[in-house]
């Protein structure tokens, strides 16, 4: 039989994180308040054990985007104040953002796909200056500068002026690096996608956007966005299960505890 309440060690051996991620969790906010033994040691209870669980699986390993980590820490947060009915609620709604940010990095990696074999994305019928174009597409000069200076794109010059010369060519490499910066992707995956277009080829980009290099030692969430939003979404419904789980545990308390109180109405 599991013991009435668990020690800080205790705890942390069974979610497999160190003692001092334990104190953290309690510090944040991540799991309710914790009562002192009259030695001062902490007493953590069944309801902590699954707080804790709750929180790893929502918050272990990068995030994919600053929404889907605001989401997910609010709505452990949310738990640990004890409205697992709320925190339900929220759960549902963070796996609707997670799906939503998916399916944007599905429609944009479907138009990188077809423009890359060959389907335009853009008629433009002369030639237009940097200023034209951000204000086209919506976006800085500086962006669009810096696109290119980070070898996304390499944009012909005047040939006396040395201004800058976008033709629809130029426009649509640009509409579809927008799309994909929209929709979540690093500029290294970008980046490694257009290096990898302009030398092999149209063929594979969706792995290649999806997939870092060796040579990438360091990476996050974004270099590897297709994959981190799928892992996302399958992490999202198993929270939405647990939290099921620890509502209804809850439930099963509570109908205990009116019977107790009563049983030992009979004495008196």
């Amino acid at each position: 039989m599991l013991p009435k309440h668990f020690s800080t060690s205790q705890i942390a051996r069974a979610i497999g994180v160190h003692p001092n991620t334990v104190r953290i969790y309690e510090v944040w906010g991540f799991i309710p308040p914790v009562k002192r033994s009259p030695a001062g040691y902490r007493l953590f209870t069944e309801a902590h054990m699954d707080h804790m669980r709750l929180a790893r699986m929502m918050l272990k390993g990068p995030f994919p985007g600053k929404n889907i980590r605001r989401s997910a820490l609010d709505l452990v947060r949310q738990a640990a104040t004890g409205d697992l009915g709320g925190a339900l609620e929220s759960a549902y709604r963070h796996l609707v953002l997670v799906q939503s940010e998916r399916a944007q990095a599905e429609a944009a990696a479907k138009l990188l796909e077809r423009w890359a074999q060959g389907t335009a994305a853009d008629a433009s019928s002369e030639r237009l200056q940097i200023g034209e174009v951000a204000k086209r597409l919506g976006v800085s000069r500086d962006k669009l500068r810096n696109w290119e200076r980070n070898g996304l794109i390499s944009v012909p010059r005047h040939p006396e002026n040395r201004y800058r010369l976008y033709s629809s060519a130029e426009i649509g490499r640009l509409r579809v690096i927008r799309m994909l910066s929209l929709a979540g992707y690093s500029m290294m995956a970008i980046l490694r996608m257009v290096l990898y277009l302009d030398s092999q080829g149209g063929h594979g980009l969706r792995e290649v956007l999806d997939t870092p290099r060796p040579d990438e030692d360091v990476y996050t969430a974004a270099d590897r966005w297709l994959t981190a939003l799928a892992e996302q979404e399958t992490r999202a419904e198993k929270v939405i299960e647990f939290l099921e789980m620890m509502i209804a545990k809850q439930e099963r308390e509570n109908i205990r505890q009116p019977v107790q109180s009563f049983d030992s109405l009979k004495d008196w």
